[in-house]
């Protein structure tokens, strides 16, 4: 079944990870995927990987905070595809310090990645939106658009070491259901996805040595130690982490059809895991 032919599906962060298994999932179920990611090589790979399935992926290169990324984002999809159809605001990282630690360009870093970018984003699919709507009125066609956000245990909960990054994710909430009673006229379906614990490069067990990730210049340590990765896996009722897989599905549930009367909504995906 293809239960999104025809539908056109914005994701950031699409290189690695959740990302990818949700570009991968998107595409497998029809829709027309406009990848992002901050690098080449990741790109390339997943479009690669969409169009051996027969997908249709074009592909915007760069970061999400350049202050234009949101109208060049939105434009390449018109420009290829004709239509906005699914948002999905997945690009982000971390960048951990106690708040003592934190410095102004940290936790604006945090604020940028994970909820300035969504908002511009969405600021800029605002216009092409009320249009097509406009347009489907006259023709008597009620198509549902969906945009997801991504937060995390971290934005709902708080998270020692994290204040900038929970921040973030905790405004993203607000945004989603403020968006929700704004775009619900133009029918959009407007929800978040928290995540508890998933296993991507951010999550890997510090087996050998700290893990670094490059973000515009700068070399930020990833991974946690073993101990208190496996301490936190069996805290979830589960009983482990996430794959990007089940964590892309979680996603899915609000692109697809069935939630045509659900928005304003946070959906905790973390194994029963509620901090």
């Amino acid at each position: 079944m293809t239960r999104l032919a025809g539908k056109v599906a914005l994701v950031t962060g699409g290189g690695r990870g959740i990302g990818r298994a949700l570009a991968l999932k998107l595409a497998r179920e029809g829709a027309k995927i406009v990848l992002n990611d901050l690098d080449e090589a990741p790109v390339a790979e997943t479009v690669k990987i969409v169009q051996e399935m027969g997908g249709e992926i074009t592909s915007v290169v760069g970061s999400v905070t350049e202050p234009n990324f949101g109208e060049r984002f939105v434009a390449a999809a018109l420009e290829t595809f004709g239509d906005v159809h699914i948002i999905v605001n997945n690009a982000g990282y971390t960048w951990d310090s106690v708040i003592q630690k934190t410095s102004d360009e940290q936790f604006q870093a945090m604020l940028d990645i994970h909820l300035i970018a969504p908002f511009r984003i969405l600021r800029a699919a605002t216009a092409h939106i009320r249009e097509a709507v406009k347009r489907e009125d006259e023709r008597q066609e009620y198509a549902y658009r969906k945009v997801v956000n991504i937060s995390s245990l971290a934005g709902l909960y708080g998270n020692a070491g994290q204040a900038g990054y929970s921040v973030g994710k905790a405004g993203i909430v607000g945004l989603t259901r403020t968006l929700c009673k704004e775009w619900g006229r133009y029918r959009v379906n407007v929800n978040c996805v928290a995540f508890g614990l998933i296993e991507t490069r951010l999550t890997q067990p510090l087996t050998s040595g700290e893990a670094h990730i490059s973000i515009e210049g700068r070399e930020l340590g990833v991974g946690i130690q073993p101990k208190l990765l496996q301490a936190i896996s069996t805290m979830a009722p589960l009983g482990r982490a996430g794959t990007p897989k089940e964590a892309a599905d979680a996603i899915y549930l609000f692109c697809s059809p069935e939630s045509d009367y659900i928005s304003g909504q946070v959906l905790v995906c973390g194994g029963g895991l509620l901090m």
